[in-house]
């Protein structure tokens, strides 16, 4: 059964939400501490989680930066912030959809079936049908836990952010190939234009130094004279 985590601090909007949540045939809990619900969401391993932008102490934003820095879990924001730009701002900061309130709940329901569809598979919440099995890519050795957010080096792993691992999975896609930084780009938005050049450099330090903690210090190499980033190949040899 899905687990579905409530970042609301509305206790009517989230109790509703739940009970509607559940009888879709979902499994739902609400967040108990607003001042740090890491913790919470780190016991309670949710498939998707629905999140306020307002909220005490720190704002969605902030906390969706946190998340997206240990998991890659599906992220709805439900907020009565109409706005484009917050929209925009959403996106940016890691998530996966949005839902301005008041809340239709059945149109929620669809966006909640559809994120979960798109990220563990076809499924029949009806029928309490558990998660698609863990995908994992391999290049050389060096494995890429799609369901996990790791990067696996022989005995070692490593936690990867949301959009670390959309750049490792390019790279391990295209491998021994250059990727050029537009590439990269489209693969960290649909649209390229909400995310500037620096960004992806740091993402991709990022990444390069998670790489360099698993024993890979040369996986990613820029190449010299060229906007653009590939994965050196020897750096997987045994």
């Amino acid at each position: 059964m899905y687990r579905i985590f409530i970042v609301e601090d509305d206790h009517k909007i989230s109790a509703v939400l739940k009970r509607n949540i559940e009888k879709y045939g979902f499994e739902a809990s609400c967040v108990s501490q607003f001042r740090d619900i890491i913790p919470e969401i780190a016991a309670y391993e949710p498939h998707l989680i629905m999140l306020d932008i307002n909220l005490p102490y720190f704002d969605g934003y902030y906390w969706c930066r946190q998340i997206r820095t240990k998991s890659n879990v599906p992220i709805i924001f439900i907020s009565a912030r109409a706005g484009e730009m917050d929209q925009v701002m959403a996106i940016d900061h890691g998530g996966d959809d949005y839902i301005t309130k008041p809340i239709h709940l059945d149109l929620l329901i669809a966006k909640v079936r559809s994120v979960l569809r798109r990220v563990y598979g076809d499924y029949s919440a009806s029928t309490g049908l558990a998660p698609s099995p863990e995908n994992e890519l391999n290049v050389q050795g060096l494995r890429l836990n799609l369901s996990r957010n790791e990067l696996i080096w022989q005995n070692h792993k490593t936690q990867i952010s949301k959009n670390e691992q959309l750049l490792a999975e390019c790279f391990i896609h295209q491998y021994g190939k250059t990727v050029s930084r537009d590439q990269l780009l489209e693969t960290l938005w649909d649209n390229a234009q909400f995310v500037d050049d620096n960004t992806l450099t740091v993402n991709v330090a990022r990444l390069r130094k998670k790489l360099e903690e698993l024993g890979l210090p040369n996986a990613i190499a820029t190449v010299r004279g060229s906007v653009a980033v590939w994965v050196y190949c020897s750096s997987y040899s045994r």
